[in-house]
């Protein structure tokens, strides 16, 4: 029987996932790259209700896109990896161009949102360009707090889920505790940790890492406890001591459960770390959110709201390739 040539057939899935053929000329990025092609004519040649500053810059970063579709449609997979991802991203490329022409029309050129509540993208653009410093700045101190809170939680999240999901006597001790206090949101301690705690740093990483632990503690417990018994019996007949059972068959067949924990608990301490950071903090995105609301800056606030949202989005998918790295073992048992 003839050999499949493994790049035909990766094509082949590609096509199936995206509903879009794989072709030397990809016809989908050239309407896409078209569209870019419009956004940047509606820019340019739209005149403004009121004169936006950077503009121009605007429609030239809709040309780069477009250049880089019409390279991506004209050359197959020529740059491989990178080419596959821009072509199963076509139809998004296609409706973000439409979504931004009509956020233009709709703030810029007819001012059918009212300023200052609703932006124009060049505004928004303005603020990375003019405001960068700060913002690069309440950005890093953001990171190194959501950093040091989330490995903390996380850790103590493992560790009590382990605990309480091997022995009865923890689980007897613990459970309540944690049916206790974990439902309660981490922001309702906001008086007691800022009371308890010397610094608003401390106690911000003690919310979040408190936000973190719970849904992290949980999903542990349930993968630990719900591990095939065959397992330990199987290790002990090899004559596996506890240590044994608990780090080498335990710890890594509840890790699929584990990492749900991990992703629940990114979601909420993100959360938590805007509200902490809007209390006693002197940089942070969520004391730039509350500075930008202070000074009716909204331009500055959406510009946040969309780091926000970027950086949470590249933190999930650091995650994930940590969780495929880590299970790359499980993978004909694990449905991904």
């Amino acid at each position: 029987m003839a050999s499949i040539d493994p790049a035909l057939s990766e094509r082949a899935h590609g096509s199936f996932r995206t509903g879009w053929s794989w072709t030397a000329v990809w016809p989908l990025g050239l309407v896409a790259a078209a569209g870019w092609i419009g956004v940047a004519a509606l820019i340019e040649l739209w005149p403004e209700i009121i004169p936006q500053p950077y503009g121009r810059e605007l429609a030239g970063i809709a040309l780069a896109i477009a250049a880089v579709l019409v390279v991506v449609a004209a050359t197959g997979r020529l740059f491989g990896a990178a080419s596959d991802t821009i072509r199963y991203y076509g139809p998004w490329f296609i409706a973000t161009a439409a979504l931004l022409a009509v956020w233009e029309v709709v703030t810029a050129k007819t001012g059918w949102l009212p300023v200052p509540f609703f932006s124009s993208p060049q505004s928004i653009l303005e603020v990375f360009f003019d405001d960068w410093d700060r913002l690069g700045i309440s950005i890093w101190y953001s990171v190194l707090l959501l950093a040091k809170a989330y490995l903390i939680g996380a850790l103590a999240g493992v560790l009590t889920g382990v605990t309480i999901g091997w022995s009865q006597a923890a689980s007897y001790w613990v459970h309540p505790v944690l049916r206790l206090i974990g439902p309660l949101p981490a922001t309702a301690w906001l008086p007691l940790a800022f009371f308890i705690f010397p610094t608003s740093g401390s106690a911000s990483v003690f919310l979040i890492a408190l936000a973190t632990a719970f849904p992290v503690t949980i999903l542990t417990w349930s993968g630990i406890a719900s591990v095939n018994r065959d397992y330990y019996d199987i290790a002990r007949t090899l004559g596996a001591k506890p240590w044994f059972l608990i780090l080498k068959v335990a710890v890594p067949a509840a890790l699929p459960h584990v990492f749900v924990g991990l992703f629940m608990g990114l979601g909420t301490s993100f959360a938590v770390l805007v509200v902490a950071e809007m209390l006693g903090v002197k940089a942070g995105l969520g004391w730039y959110l509350q500075w930008a609301q202070g000074w009716a800056a909204y331009n500055n606030m959406y510009a946040a709201l969309l780091v926000m949202a970027l950086m949470c989005s590249s933190l999930i998918t650091i995650l994930f390739r940590l969780r495929d790295w880590t299970l790359s073992w499980q993978k004909g048992l694990v449905r991904w």
